[in-house]
């Protein structure tokens, strides 16, 4: 009977696609064996005349009216906020993120809105080594990214998106703060047909790092390694300093950006003990580099920069990358001087299901011991963490991190550590979850001799 049955579907979607040309056709069925015919014959009962799916859509569509075809039309073009492919979260499927609105009349130009607000309440106690210096027991409430978020598209190929923010509004002593511009690149994608090419022009990020790189919607700690930070304003201001991109990816087995660009900032400029850099600044070159990410293993590919799964899929990458800010001329009022800054990054990250891990390293050359003083050397730093997500405990996941950087690798005393424990709970995805985390940093004698903890709760709204 299994093979008759076989036999019966086999004819009948053979049928069904050489229905084109008819818009019906009668069907015989041979009374000892069952198979299907389409013409008559010894022992073959008509079953009656049948006609094809598509034959039957093409009949309904020519009746429908003006007007439904019309909404159906506009439902095509409509605002979607619901990821679909997303997992059932306790407070529902996350958002896309932002909405999307297509122009009716050309559904290849749309508009995207979003916003990203995160809150923190913390509790940040300080311990000097120093006996003279007076410990603190700080209580301190404050958004630290608030973003509005909005895209454009001009065609198929070519988008534009930025944010404008205002992070760390009433952190500390700081008060409210000012907007600002993030993101504010020209994307043109695929010009040539293949993913293999994509271009990026103006204010997008350059792969210093890769949790830098990773949207802070989707990172595990809102406040990323103390490294990776040093690394996001070492060879450009806040790694997307005004610059053009080539990037793709092969299969998604190999990915690459290429970049060139405006380098530092003389703002976020700091010597090996951590001071802020003060006095006259240019540099006479643009930055240059790039990186490659590798996805070895079949079924294992990268395909989306993240580290936040909720379980679902696996991958596992590796990646180098090497930067160059060249001729950067300084005058700090004592010392007047010509430095290089290089960044050798290299990435790895995994997650298998609800099992996620990621480490990094980072060597940087020409850093300055201290301002006033000529002496340029190098530092190297790196950082782990992982998560576990409990998907069945309604997306818990308890996550940790470890950081160790050596700021100034010819002296002791330059070694600053961090360490995190947390748990966040993704009540639906990234678009709403609440986190709490303890923190404990320890710097080194020449690095200000102290040692930090914080106690965080976190929560995002994510849209």
């Amino acid at each position: 009977m299994m093979k008759k049955a076989i036999l019966s579907l086999a004819a009948i979607a053979a049928l069904g696609s050489g229905a084109n040309a008819a818009k019906a056709i009668t069907l015989y069925q041979d009374t000892e064996t069952g198979v299907i015919y389409s013409k008559p014959g010894a022992n073959r009962v008509e079953l009656g005349d049948f006609v094809s799916a598509k034959e039957q859509i093409i009949e309904k569509r020519s009746t429908l009216s003006k007007s439904t075809k019309k909404e159906l039309k506009i439902k095509k073009v409509l605002p979607k906020v619901v990821d679909r492919k997303s997992p059932d979260f306790l407070l529902g499927k996350q958002t896309g993120p932002n909405m999307k609105i297509r122009a009716f009349d050309n559904p290849d130009m749309w508009v995207k809105l979003g916003v990203r607000l995160q809150g923190t309440f913390e509790n940040r106690q300080t311990d000097y080594n120093d006996v003279t210096e007076a410990d603190t027991d700080l209580w301190d409430a404050y958004l630290r990214r608030v973003r509005f978020e909005i895209g454009v598209g001009f065609s198929k190929n070519v988008s534009f998106t930025m944010d404008v923010r205002n992070d760390k509004a009433n952190y500390a002593d700081k008060g409210e703060q000012e907007f600002n511009v993030g993101d504010a690149y020209l994307k043109i994608k695929k010009p040539f047909d293949t993913s293999l090419v994509n271009f990026k022009l103006y204010r997008g990020k350059i792969d210093v790092s890769r949790t830098e790189t990773v949207k802070s919607a989707y990172v595990l700690h809102y406040d990323r390694p103390h490294v990776a930070d040093e690394a996001a304003q070492y060879i450009t201001h806040n790694r997307r300093g005004t610059n053009a991109q080539m990037y793709g990816d092969w299969n998604k087995k190999v990915h690459y950006q290429l970049a060139f660009g405006d380098g530092v900032y003389s703002g976020k400029l700091k010597d090996a003990s951590g001071n802020s850099f003060s006095g006259d600044l240019s540099q006479k070159s643009f930055f240059y580099g790039g990186k490659i990410v590798l996805s070895p293993f079949d079924g294992w590919e990268e395909k989306k920069r993240t580290e936040t799964y909720f379980a679902e899929g696996k991958h596992f990458e590796i990646g180098a990358a090497y930067w160059k800010s060249p001729n950067i001329s300084y005058d700090d009022g004592t010392v007047a001087q010509t430095i290089d800054h290089e960044l050798f990054n290299l990435e790895m990250s995994a997650h298998y299901l609800g099992a996620f891990v990621q480490a990094e390293y980072f060597k940087f050359d020409g850093v300055v011991k201290e301002w006033g003083q000529s002496d340029i050397g190098e530092s190297n730093g790196w950082y782990v963490k992982g998560e576990y997500l409990f998907k069945d405990l309604y997306y818990i996941a308890p996550f940790a991190r470890y950081e160790s950087w050596d700021k100034w690798e010819d002296a002791s005393g330059y070694d600053l550590t961090s360490k995190i424990i947390g748990v966040n709970w993704y009540l639906r995805g990234n678009s709403t979850k609440v986190g709490l985390s303890y923190q404990k940093d320890e710097y080194d004698v020449n690095i200000g001799d102290k040692t930090e903890e914080r106690l965080k709760l976190t929560t995002q709204w994510f849209f």
